[in-house]
């Protein structure tokens, strides 16, 4: 090998290096078992079978799988999905069992809310339930890393009369789940200043295409600002 290569050669190590240092996500330690948990957003249109090809629908949660799952492949990461359309905090009650202390995660990620405002659940019920759902999570496993996801809005053309009203009431979710992720050492993942910040880019149906549901665009916004979240938290 000519010596002039070798300066070459140890950038390119000194590189790789630093690239894999710069996307490691120390919460996806060594055969970790990371489960996400919510409503529709979460959802994604999973599959209700073993099919890989579509286990983990589609949106933030399989792009983070996607990609988490080939760059840190060495430590046999198993992803999970147990979102269900339509559901609220009263719905993850009666599965919690079943769809979460079950499965055993070691990283449990939890996005629910949306409906809860829509169908009126009070919000002490809502905070109540939801401390309830933690509470058990960290009986059974004292270790389980736990991400609490905000709700979120985001309106596209003309706002409805009840515009106001709306965002106060998913905003005071949003304090609930600050609240609870402090009580519970959680990452808190604030999805809403991100969709907040990213309209000033493009209009507000680039990013969420009915008020609730993001786009492709947005679920990107969602796993990037994840993945920012957890790689902080769990430094």
């Amino acid at each position: 090998m000519s010596v002039s290569r070798l300066p070459f050669l140890l950038v390119l190590a000194l590189l790789a290096t630093s690239l894999k240092a710069s996307d490691d996500v120390p919460a996806f330690t060594k055969d970790a078992r990371i489960l996400f948990q919510g409503d529709s957003i979460t959802d994604g249109n999973r599959g209700r079978n073993t099919d890989p090809n579509h286990i983990l629908g589609h949106g933030y949660q399989f792009i983070i799988a996607a990609k988490y799952g080939a760059l840190l492949a060495d430590r046999n990461l198993t992803f999970m999905n147990r979102g269900i359309s339509g559901n609220t905090v009263l719905d993850l009650e009666k599965r919690w069992q079943k769809d979460t202390l079950d499965l055993k995660p070691d990283v449990l990620s939890i996005l629910i809310g949306v409906n809860d405002d829509g169908k009126k659940v009070a919000f002490d019920q809502y905070e109540q339930v939801y401390d309830k759902l933690l509470a058990d999570t960290r009986a059974a496993n004292p270790q389980v890393k736990l991400v609490l996801c905000e709700s979120f809005r985001l309106w596209k053309g003309e706002r409805p009369d009840n515009w106001e009203a709306s965002l106060a009431s998913i905003k005071q979710r949003q304090q609930i789940v600050a609240k609870l992720a402090a009580k519970y050492k959680a990452a808190l993942v604030p999805f809403q200043a991100v969709f907040d910040e990213a309209v000033k880019r493009a209009p507000a149906d680039h990013w969420i295409w009915d008020g609730v549901h993001p786009t492709y665009s947005g679920h990107q916004l969602m796993a990037d600002e994840w993945v920012r979240v957890v790689k902080e938290f769990w430094k």
